[in-house]
């Protein structure tokens, strides 16, 4: 019953929408635009901030009116058949007019051209006005920071870009961090991709940053967004040019880490656009050490195991998408992309084990070899239809994501475990369908509604076999006589239905108060099915399908007040985190055969709920952002790792848990400042606690220094140094402190770089240099866990070291549209949780 009643709101928008499709929201007149470029006569330059007024031919007062953006170019939507008149004024300019300009029903689209407007005689010299957007961007609802502004990016992958965001932390291994909340969904282009579904952090060290846009952080969102992802969204935005003409851009690098290239294509004319993207990235092979110290405590029996082991990895990636939209009028659209990926990595690793227990000493080596593919789609339909009062529309919306994920590995020793061999082959496909409507009832008052459904299909093919070890210490090595291990080969099935519908009431108040109040349903639908593929097997794993039902009640509020151009605001959220495939799974995986792994179908959704004051000034150039924040969070989900007996080898091995609760107080800054007018310096930092009341029935596996309160650390920097003859410098640097468990810690983690570029034929090209740590090849982690009945250290070395050259070059004779007249609509799944294998695949090698 609640499933019909959360979309009662989709088919109610929906037969409003059909009433009026087709006829322009109460007339029958087709409706187009005007449009044009306003030019400066002695520069022949665009104009920027230029007014376009727009009236009815002969009249004197207007009717609608728009800015000319940065490349001089503007709009007019929604415009009935008839004659206009236009007027351009701009600072020290006199205001030029066009009267008659005339639509017809057969030419409803009105491209002026160039209009050449010439300045005043008596205008002010030394008055300069120049627009330029800034690397980061404090708005109402999120923080953008536009990494195409940033040259330091050039040459890198999405992972070195998004180190480099306020608020936003990455560890040695790329998994993502908000506010050091691991538990963040990740958007491409305000949509999930199916390829994170996967491994996130592979799949964001295979997109270019040269395809890469600007990132958008938002740690509040409102009850319009999906409910999961409890630490917030980060949507990454690749580029794309509103242009009228046809364009286009190759950029690309190559360096001593990795290398990278892009070429992008832009067709737009009339009411057609059309624009093609394809990037690729390959790293250099890159290898790490790591010595590894373990303690293990069972009964009587105790036992100390260590290595000393190297690991190779070669990365490689592709993206392209085609996206392609056609207005049949001011009020009626349609927009469809598609985006294609390919990508994986080879690992290639091995070296020295021992092992003692008091009752025998034994020396042994081990090698294991991987090869991890994943490849997949995106394809998305929108279709918008405008009602005549402005900002009044309804959205709908589907997405087809399709991906699949292949790894094998080879596991051999010479001696203490068997060899194995292993092939895990995952297909997902996520189906989603969506309706968003808005409504400005009133100059003061606008509601947003809408309901959703994601359908979530996920299959994995697990085959284990046990061999005999060959050439094991060869370029080569192999494993000979497979025999199918029935014991831990298995199939899994997994299905996850997500229903959900919202509304959110935007108020303005008088004195510039604002409030903006949401409340969103949800309800979760899941089973699993996994299963013995092997009739008569013997297999000592009891797989029993699970299910699990549950409701999601989301509300949000955000109070805002504005004083000139300074905001103050208040806001409560509430997120929860699904538990992914890969933590419900309850199959044992002893891939890793020291450090076993196996899923709880029986856990619950983490869900937190925070309350943030944050305070936004500018101050002539410089901008300032201060937020203080609590944030609850119960049912945290982490493994609990806890020595066992398997087959009479003692083992560790990791169970997901519903472990603790955990309230967390913290603090962030991120600021910009001119010291000097070609100098920018820029710095954020972000401090929280860790302190988890730990449940009853794991207080005994935890590490006791886990009672006390823990603070967390995030901190960047960076300046930009403008110089003369175009030539740009800038560096950068971040420091993130260790992450806490209640077992221990991971790594602590910081890098700097620098780079510098000089921008020529009129800035079309570029030719640019950077370096990350060159003072240093290898970067050093220590990550230690720990319990009463075990104890854990592993100490590894990354090589991040690089220098590189990149480059970039523009093509194209052509006319910006006005972004502001352009929001990005459609899916937006921002519900699952990310960086979990979610087809069940085997886990990906460590290392970058």
């Amino acid at each position: 019953m609640k499933r019909i009643l959360l979309l009662i709101i989709v088919i109610c928008a929906s037969i409003s929408a059909k009433a009026q499709f087709g006829v322009g929201g109460g007339g029958s007149g087709i409706v187009g635009k005007i449009s044009g470029t306003v030019i400066d006569s002695l520069t022949k330059k665009p104009v920027d901030y230029a007014t376009i007024s727009l009236f009815k031919s002969g009249a004197k007062t207007p009717i609608n009116g728009v800015l000319t953006d940065e490349k001089g170019n503007f709009k007019i939507d929604n415009i009935r058949s008839g004659k206009y008149k236009i007027t351009v004024s701009f600072i020290g300019y006199p205001t030029k007019t066009y009267d008659p300009v005339e639509t017809t029903a057969s030419k409803p689209d009105n491209n002026m051209g160039q209009l050449v407007i010439a300045p005043s005689a008596k205008s002010l010299k030394e008055v300069q006005v120049v627009g330029q957007q800034a690397l980061i961007e404090n708005k109402i609802d999120k923080i953008v920071y536009n990494a195409e502004k940033d040259l330091t990016a050039a040459g890198g992958n999405a992972t070195d870009v998004l180190q480099k965001v306020p608020l936003v932390s990455v560890d040695m291994n790329g998994n993502v961090a908000l506010r050091g909340d691991q538990n963040v969904r990740v958007l491409i282009n305000g949509k999930p991709s199916g390829a994170t579904s996967a491994s996130l952090s592979d799949v964001l060290k295979t997109i270019p940053a040269d395809q890469i846009k600007s990132i958008e952080v938002l740690t509040s969102p409102s009850a319009k967004y999906d409910a999961e992802g409890s630490g917030g969204i980060i949507n990454i935005i690749t580029k794309t040019k509103n242009a009228s003409g046809v364009s286009g851009s190759v950029s690309g690098g190559v360096g001593t880490r990795q290398n990278n290239g892009n070429v992008n294509f832009n067709y737009n004319k009339n009411r057609f656009n059309f624009s093609a993207n394809l990037g690729g990235n390959l790293t250099w092979p890159q290898t790490s050490t790591s010595i590894f110290e373990q303690a293990l405590k069972v009964g009587n029996s105790v036992q100390n195991n260590s290595s000393n082991t190297h690991n190779e990895i070669k990365r490689h990636g592709a993206r392209g998408s085609l996206s392609a939209g056609y207005e049949f009028n001011g009020f009626n659209s349609i927009n469809s992309t598609l985006t294609l990926n390919d990508g994986g990595f080879n690992a290639d690793g091995g070296g020295n084990y021992h092992f003692e227990d008091g009752t025998q000493v034994l020396d042994y080596i081990g090698r294991s070899v991987s090869h991890n593919k994943f490849s997949g789609f995106d394809w998305n339909l929108d279709y918008t239809h405008k009602f005549k009062k402005e900002g009044h529309e309804i959205v709908v919306s589907g997405q087809w994501s399709h991906s699949i994920i292949k790894s094998d590995y080879l596991n051999l020793f010479d001696a203490r475990y068997d060899s194995q061999s292993g092939k895990n082959n995952g297909k997902n496909n996520e189906y989603t369908a969506q309706a968003d409507y808005t409504l400005p009832i009133s100059k003061t008052l606008k509601l947003e509604a809408g309901g959703k459904t994601i359908q979530r299909r996920i299959n994995s093919v697990y085959d284990i076999f046990t061999v005999q070890p060959d050439d094991i210490a060869s370029e080569n090595p192999v494993g000979v006589n497979p025999i199918l291990d029935t014991q831990n080969s298995n199939l899994y099935n997994y299905n996850q239905n997500v229903y959900a519908g919202y509304s959110v009431f935007t108020i303005n108040l008088p004195k510039n108060y604002a409030v903006l109040a949401g409340f969103r349903y949800e309800n979760t639908r899941i089973t699993g099915d996994p299963q013995t593929p092997y009739a008569g097997g013997d297999n000592s794993q009891t797989l029993q399908p699970f299910k699990a039902n549950y409701n999601t009640y989301v509300p949000s509020l955000t109070l805002q007040k504005t004083f000139g151009s300074n905001t103050l605001k208040l806001s409560y959220s509430k997120r929860i985190q699904r538990p992914s495939l890969q933590v419900l799974n309850p199959f044992i995986n002893r891939s890793s055969q020291q450090s076993q792994s196996v899923g709880n179908p029986n856990l619950a959704p983490e869900v937190s709920q925070t309350v943030e004051l944050n305070y936004n000034a500018f101050v002539k150039t410089s901008v300032i952002n201060v937020s203080a924040y609590y944030k609850n969070t119960r049912d945290l989900i982490e493994g609990i790792a806890t020595p066992i007996s398997d087959n009479g080898i003692i083992v560790n091995r990791t169970v997901q848990n519903n472990v603790a609760a955990n309230n967390s107080l913290g603090a962030s800054f991120f600021g910009s400042i001119n010291p000097i007018k070609p100098l920018t310096i820029r710095a954020s930092i972000n401090v929280f606690t860790y302190n988890p009341s730990v449940y009853a029935a794991y207080v005994d596996f935890i590490n006791p220094d886990a009672l006390k309160t823990r603070f967390v650390t995030t901190m960047f920097g960076s300046a930009t140094l403008n110089l003369p003859k175009n030539f740009i410098i800038e560096a950068f640097g971040f420091q993130n402190s260790a992450r806490r468990t209640i077992q221990g810690s991971s790594p602590s983690f910081g890098i700097y770089a620098i780079g510098i570029k000089k921008q020529f034929l009129d800035k079309k090209a570029s030719i640019g240099f950077n370096t990350v740590q060159p003072f240093a090849v290898n970067k050093s982690f220590n990550q230690n866990i720990s319990s009463p009945t075990f104890s854990q250290t592993s100490r590894t070395q990354f090589p991040f070291q690089s220098f590189g050259i990149t480059f970039s070059y523009s093509f194209g004779k052509i006319s910006f549209s006005n972004p502001q007249q352009k929001k990005k609509k459609g899916v937006n799944n921002d519900d699952q949780i990310q960086g979990g294998d979610q087809t069940g695949g085997a886990p990906p090698a460590g290392g970058r």
